[in-house]
C-alpha cells in the first residue's frame, strides 16, 4: 500500500517522567508544611517516578479498560458474591499499599505525618483514581477501628500493613485488609438519618456485641473489601438514631457473611473500581462506637474521606495540567508551537494557577489532620475541610474540559488519557456529600461559634499587607464571615463557601508561592473581572507560570 502521507506535529506520549521532580510546587509545599526532610523528598522522588513510569501508567490504562465483573455463584451454584478484577488492578492495588498510602501516618506517626502520606496521595492521583477509593477507605477506617478494643487485636496490625492481598479469607490467614463502607440507601443517599436497614442484638460474641442486620446499601463501595462500616437502625420504631456496625466479609468461623451483592455499578467513570448495591440476609456485624451515635462515629471516617477528595481532585488537575502543557509545548498551529501563542497561554497559564492553589489548598487541609494539631489547626479542620472539598472539587470538571480543549480532537478520543481523566472529573464532589451538603457543613461550622471564623481570619491576616486585590477581597467579605447567621443563608452557601476557597488559596499562595504566582492569582480571581472561565484574562507573567508548572527533563 502507497504511502498517502506523514505523521508529524504530533506529541508524544508523556511517559516516564518523575512526577514529583517535574512539580517544583508540591516540593515547596512539602518543605512548608512537613520540613525540608531530605529523606522525605527522596522518597517522594521514588514515588513519582515510579507512578509515572510508562509500566504504571500501562496498568492504570488497562484496569479501566477491563472493568471489575461480578460472580455471585460459582459453577455448583453455590453463592460466592466475588468480583473479579483484571491483574493490572492488582497491581495498582499493591503499589498504593506497599507505599503506605492507606496506613501511613497511623503506622509511623510523626511531625508532617499526613503531609507527607497527602504528597504521595496527590502522586498517586495522576495515576489512577479507582484504586484510591479502597485505599481511602482503609486509610479513613484505622482511627475508628483503633477504638475498638475487642475488634483492633484481629483487624488492626492486617489494616496497617504495608501489603495487600486479595481474594476472600479469613482475617487471620491474610497478611493485609482493606475495608469500606455503606451508608446511603436509595430512598436517603445524603439523608442517612432516612435509612432503613435493620440490626437486631443477638449477644455478645469474639468481636464486642453482635447484631443480625437486614437491609440493602444503594451504593455499597467496595465490595471486594474485607470488611465495613455501615449504618443501620438498631432500635427500630423509636427515635434512637442510626448506629455504627462492623461488617466482615468472613465470620469468625471462617465461613461467609450473608452479604449478597445484586449488581455492580455501571459508573460514568471510576471504572477500575467497583461499586454495588447490596442486600443483608441476616448478616453479622458488630457495635462500633455507641448505640444510636453511628452518624456522628462515621463522621470521623468522612472527614478522612473528604480529606482525600479534596487531595484526589487536585491530583486529577495535575494530571490534565501535565498532558495538556506536554502537547502544547510540542504542537505547532500557524507557524508557532501552541505554547507560543498569546491566547494559549493565557489558557495555560490560568490551568497552571488553578492546578497549583488546589494543591496548596489540599496540603494545608492536610496539615490539619496531623497528630500534633492545636486549637487552630483544628478549628480551621472543621471549617476547611467542607470548604476545600467543596471548591476544589467543584472546579475539577470546568478545568478538565479547558485542558482537553487544549488537545483538540486529539484529546476527544479513548486512546488519549483524557477520555478517563474527564469522566473521573465529577466524582470526587458527588462522593462523600455533593456540592450542597459541603456547603451546609461550612455553614454549621461557623454557626457554632467564632472558632472557626477566627481560625481563617488569623490565616488571612498574616498575609494582609502583601496584594491591594487580597486585602480589598477580604474586607470586603469578613463581615459576612464574622456574622453568618445574619449576613448569610442557606441560599447563599455556596457563594459564601466559594469565598473562603478563594481568600485561602490566595492567602497561601502570598504566602509559600513566588509574588508572579500569587500576584496573578489575586488579580485573576478576586477582582471584579473574573468570571470563573479559565484563560479569560490576559496574564502579565504567562511564560514563569507555564514554566514552573511543568518542569520537563531533555
Amino acid at each position: 500500500m502507497a504511502d498517502t502521507h506523514q505523521v508529524f506535529n504530533q506529541s508524544t506520549p508523556l511517559l516516564d517522567v518523575n512526577l514529583y521532580q517535574a512539580d517544583p510546587s508540591l516540593h515547596e509545599a512539602v518543605k512548608a508544611f512537613a520540613g525540608d526532610d531530605s529523606d522525605t523528598h527522596t522518597r517522594l522522588s521514588d514515588l513519582g517516578a515510579r507512578y509515572g513510569s510508562a509500566e504504571a501508567q500501562h496498568w492504570a490504562r488497562q484496569a479501566n479498560e477491563n472493568k471489575p465483573v461480578l460472580h455471585t455463584h460459582d459453577r455448583f451454584g453455590h453463592r460466592v458474591d466475588e468480583v473479579e478484577f483484571h491483574p493490572a488492578y492488582h497491581q495498582l492495588m499493591s503499589l498504593a499499599m506497599q507505599h503506605g498510602l492507606h496506613a501511613s501516618p497511623w503506622a509511623q506517626p510523626g511531625p508532617g505525618a499526613q503531609v507527607k502520606r497527602a504528597a504521595a496521595y496527590h502522586l498517586f492521583g495522576q495515576l489512577e483514581n479507582g484504586v484510591q477509593c479502597p485505599t481511602t477507605m482503609t486509610f479513613a477506617v484505622v482511627p475508628v477501628i483503633a477504638r475498638q478494643s475487642e475488634i483492633a487485636p484481629d483487624w488492626l496490625p492486617k489494616l496497617l500493613a504495608q501489603d495487600y492481598q486479595p481474594g476472600v479469607a479469613h482475617v487471620g490467614d491474610k497478611r493485609a485488609v482493606t475495608m469500606g463502607m455503606g451508608m446511603t440507601e436509595k430512598q436517603g443517599g445524603s439523608d442517612v438519618r432516612s435509612n432503613t436497614t435493620e440490626a437486631v442484638a443477638v449477644g455478645h460474641s469474639e468481636w464486642g456485641q453482635e447484631f443480625r442486620v437486614t437491609g440493602h446499601k444503594w451504593f455499597f463501595s467496595a465490595p471486594m473489601c474485607d470488611a465495613f462500616l455501615i449504618l443501620a437502625q438498631t432500635e427500630p420504631g423509636t427515635s434512637a438514631g442510626q448506629t455504627c456496625l462492623f461488617l466482615p466479609r468472613v465470620l469468625p468461623d471462617g465461613t461467609r457473611n450473608r452479604i449478597r451483592i445484586q449488581r455492580l455499578k455501571d459508573k460514568v467513570g471510576n471504572q477500575s473500581n467497583a461499586s454495588s448495591e447490596v442486600e443483608f440476609d441476616g448478616a453479622s456485624a458488630w457495635l462500633v462506637g455507641d448505640i444510636g451515635k453511628g452518624i456522628s462515629t462515621i463522621l470521623e471516617m468522612g472527614n478522612h474521606t473528604r480529606l482525600d477528595c479534596t487531595l484526589g481532585a487536585a491530583g486529577i488537575m495535575r494530571a490534565g495540567l501535565t498532558q495538556a502543557m506536554h502537547h502544547a509545548r510540542l504542537r505547532s498551529a500557524f507557524g508557532r508551537k501552541l505554547a507560543d501563542q498569546p491566547l494559549m497561554q493565557s489558557v495555560l497559564a490560568d490551568l497552571s494557577l488553578e492546578s497549583e492553589a488546589a494543591m496548596w489548598l489540599s496540603m494545608r487541609l492536610a496539615r490539619t489532620f496531623d497528630n500534633d494539631a492545636n486549637d487552630h489547626e483544628l478549628a480551621l479542620r472543621r471549617v476547611l475541610t467542607p470548604a476545600a472539598k467543596y471548591w476544589v472539587c467543584k472546579r475539577t470538571p470546568h478545568f478538565m474540559a479547558e485542558a482537553m480543549e487544549v488537545m483538540g480532537g486529539a484529546g476527544y478520543v479513548e486512546e488519549g488519557p483524557f477520555a478517563r481523566l474527564f469522566r473521573e472529573s465529577p466524582l470526587n464532589s458527588i462522593w462523600e456529600g455533593s456540592g450542597n451538603v459541603m456547603c451546609l457543613d461550612v455553614l454549621r461550622s461557623l454557626a457554632r461559634g467564632p472558632q472557626c471564623a477566627d481560625a481563617l481570619m488569623l490565616e488571612w491576616q498574616a498575609v494582609r499587607g502583601m496584594n491591594a486585590a487580597f486585602d480589598a477581597a477580604l474586607n470586603e467579605f469578613a463581615p459576612t464571615l464574622m456574622h453568618p447567621r445574619q449576613d448569610c443563608d442557606e441560599a447563599a452557601a455556596r457563594g459564601l463557601t466559594e469565598r473562603i476557597g478563594l481568600l485561602m488559596q490566595a492567602a497561601l499562595l502570598l504566602k509559600h508561592a513566588p509574588h508572579d504566582v500569587a500576584d496573578s492569582f489575586c488579580a485573576s480571581r478576586l477582582t471584579g473581572d473574573w468570571r470563573g472561565t479559565l484563560g479569560s484574562l490576559a496574564l502579565p507573567h504567562a511564560r514563569k507560570l507555564m514554566d514552573r508548572a511543568l518542569v520537563e527533563r531533555t
